[in-house]
């Protein structure tokens, strides 16, 4: 497949940085655009967000975007890189955020010892977040992409870039390692910031458009946009899911700082948030809720990201939207294996459906 540099589009592009989120559409974005781009749209909506890299490419592009995503810790992404059009940070930022405070609520040295990063690290978060919202509290757009400058930093130095298991151990274990990058785990997380600082600065642009970001279930969303471009939680024919709330629970705790006690689940070890249900990671309530969603923004050019073999089936798909449009085209990229997937014959699809 042609490399992102390679394909004629906008150089904006480029500048999104490199995610370490799982089922990211970063590398599919130049497919994804020349499988779309004969749709006459000028609004869109992204309401599972996501890393924002869709979003991205659609701001890219001049469009007015809507992002959303019903995690927090998503939408202060879709805040940073979507809504937000000028906001930079300075280093006067990060030193405020690095600066000693004799304030500090040490929640996570407390809870999270032995669990995902060292002592050290554990208090030099608590001192991060209790800057974060003792100077940028109320500062919309600097907090949130502090917030994501953070994210990122807590998410490289992991192995996997997950917190769905306690494994502090892969790291200190002296060993002869066959996965991971262990100077990268060990990384401080003054470097990580400073890095990730410049990576967001230099992607944040204005289109001159009308962009925001949402944090709210799908159905409370206007259905009144030109285009929806639709990518939830994708469920296997094995009816194995990924469940994103559980996977980055530490980073909506972040973003939930002051209330975290009482939103994690201390019977597990690695204290992941309380459970939520959903409908996307259910696969007998899945179909339903894809109907709902069509049915909902039936009057929108319709844009499915799919697996070959997800739940519920292409076909099922198709006809559901054949209900609503009279156009519905299937674009195949062929094999795509997502970092740390297990499946390597899944192919990744497009479903399209217009008037």
């Amino acid at each position: 497949m042609p490399e992102l540099a390679e394909l004629s589009i906008s150089k904006n592009i480029s500048y999104f940085p490199r995610t370490r989120y799982q089922g990211s559409k970063r590398k599919l974005l130049p497919w994804i655009w020349d499988n779309i781009s004969f749709l006459d749209f000028e609004t869109v909506l992204d309401p599972f967000g996501g890393t924002g890299s869709v979003s991205y490419l659609f701001k890219s592009k001049n469009k007015s975007v809507t992002y959303n995503d019903i995690l927090k810790a998503n939408y202060f992404t879709g805040v940073s890189l979507i809504e937000n059009g000028s906001v930079l940070i300075e280093d006067s930022d990060l030193a405020r955020l690095l600066s000693p405070n004799d304030e500090i609520d040490n929640f996570i040295t407390d809870n999270f010892r032995d669990i995902y990063y060292y002592d050290e690290e554990n208090q030099l978060l608590d001192r991060i977040i209790s800057n974060l919202y003792k100077h940028y509290g109320d500062v919309k757009y600097k907090k949130a992409i502090l917030l994501w400058i953070i994210f990122q930093a807590c998410l490289i130095k992991r192995p996997f870039n997950l917190f769905h298991r306690k494994n502090l151990n892969m790291r200190s274990r002296t060993v002869k390692r066959s996965f991971g990058n262990k100077v990268t785990w060990d990384g401080t997380f003054e470097s990580y910031i400073n890095k990730f600082k410049l990576e967001v600065n230099n992607a944040i642009f204005d289109n001159t458009k009308n962009c925001v970001a949402n944090n709210c279930p799908v159905v409370e969303l206007s259905p009144f946009y030109d285009l929806v471009y639709i990518d939830p939680p994708y469920l296997s024919a094995k009816g194995i899911g990924v469940d994103y709330h559980q996977f980055y629970h530490f980073l909506e705790g972040l973003c939930n700082y002051n209330d975290w006690e009482s939103l994690i689940d201390n019977s597990k070890r690695h204290k992941p948030l309380l459970q939520k249900p959903s409908p996307w990671n259910d696969k007998y309530q899945i179909g339903k809720a894809f109907r709902e969603v069509i049915n909902k923004f039936q009057k929108s050019h319709l844009v499915i990201s799919y697996r070959s073999d997800g739940i519920p089936a292409i076909s099922e798909l198709v006809n559901e939207l054949k209900q609503v449009k009279r156009h519905v085209k299937l674009c195949e990229y062929g094999t795509y294996k997502y970092v740390l997937s297990q499946n390597g014959n899944s192919q990744e699809m497009l479903i399209i459906a217009w008037d």
